[in-house]
């Protein structure tokens, strides 16, 4: 019994031993080296280097219905879950120009980008392609007694709109025709704060934007003639952000149409234009568009259109525009394009009254509506 007693104890002695001697080497000791000298990675270490936790992808999910109903509009909800389509021209991206990115409403989930966005004159808003790398869904749709591809987000099942094949041919022939209600649009600027900043690279790279800084953007306001066909001709301007009409030059305050056609509040129909002016220069854009779209030379009246409120004006908003302006005039006088003395009024820009919504845009919404205005060689 002593015997088989103490071979009990020696076992125990051994396998206590035996399990010490197997434990890892304290979490703090230093590293070995092997035979040559080189170090050996601690087996007790993590064998990732640095201490930084690798980013975890984005997860994008479709919450419950319940949730959708009390964040989404009635029209984000309809356009979404119910393939609803919003009304052309009167939706809130179909006009945007500014650069960022565009991502489902539903789930966040990146889907096209500004660099892609291009005017098809449909009146929504329209890309060549989706983001690289995201996978857009394509459903055969006969809903409307004809054959279309409906277009639709992976992860949160949106509707967002449809694809055709009428695209611009240089940039792969595809047009994706989408709804607004739709799409959150994240200004380039506010892609980090949004959580989306592996993507302001795409922006950085195609020159558009500086990474730390917002884009420039510089204002002025032309007069020409009846404002529709000025901005028809403006808006489609590499480097125009955005164009208003209205009426600018007059002393009446909330100036109104009704008001402004009598040619008696001293206003003339008027287009804001907001530009990049790294992308296109003031004196660029006076000269190679302003003064040739319209005729410089003729005394309150453009075409058909008579009285001070279709005059040619600059309303400059400083004194370096003024001096460009004034250039520009200069030079569209010695072009040879005018057999008579430029009249364009160069003076500083006063208040400028929004024109009524059914002028904003006047051309797109009605394609074969009265304009005057055209490029002269």
């Amino acid at each position: 019994m002593q015997y088989a007693s103490l071979l009990v104890a020696i076992a125990a002695l051994l396998l206590i031993t035996g399990c010490q001697s197997s434990d890892p080497a304290p979490a703090n000791e230093p590293a070995q080296t092997n035979e040559t000298g080189d170090k050996t990675v601690n087996p007790a270490q993590p064998t990732h280097i640095g201490t930084e936790t690798p980013p975890q992808p984005r997860v994008y999910r479709k919450p419950s219905d319940e949730e959708l109903r009390r964040r989404l509009t009635e029209l984000q909800y309809r356009v979404t879950q119910q393939s609803a389509t919003e009304r052309a021209f009167a939706n809130e991206f179909w006009n945007e120009k500014r650069h960022g990115l565009y991502v489902d409403i539903v789930s966040g989930e990146p889907l096209f980008s500004s660099l892609d966005k291009y005017d098809s004159g449909c009146g929504w808003p329209s890309f060549t392609k989706p983001l690289e790398d995201t996978e857009i869904m394509e459903l055969d749709d006969r809903s409307h007694g004809m054959l279309r591809t409906e277009v639709r987000s992976k992860h949160a099942d949106s509707h967002l709109g449809h694809v055709f094949n009428d695209g611009p041919r240089d940039k792969g022939g595809l047009r994706y025709c989408i709804n607004s209600a739709a799409l959150r649009f994240i200004p380039v600027e506010e892609l980090e704060k949004e959580g989306y900043g592996e993507f302001v690279k795409l922006f950085t790279d195609a020159g558009v934007y500086k990474a730390g800084k917002s884009m420039t953007r510089e204002a002025i306001i032309l007069a020409g003639g009846c404002f529709w066909g000025m901005e028809e001709l403006l808006r489609g301007i590499d480097g125009v952000l955005e164009t208003e009409v209205g009426y600018c030059g007059g002393t009446t305050e909330n100036a109104t149409y009704e008001q402004v056609k009598k040619g008696t509040t001293g206003h003339a129909e008027s287009v804001r234009i907001v530009f990049d002016p790294a992308k296109v220069s003031l004196e660029t854009l006076l000269t190679d568009w302003y003064f040739r779209m319209h005729d410089p030379t003729t005394v309150n009246r453009q075409g058909n259109d008579r009285g001070t409120q279709y005059r040619s004006a600059i309303f400059y908003t400083s004194d370096e525009q003024k001096q460009v302006a004034w250039k520009a005039r200069e030079a569209a006088g010695k072009s040879g394009r005018w057999k008579s003395p430029i009249v364009t009024e160069i003076t500083p820009a006063g208040k400028f009254w929004p024109a009524e919504d059914y002028h904003q845009d006047y051309l797109q919404k009605n394609p074969n509506g009265y304009t005057c205005h055209w490029m002269r060689d």
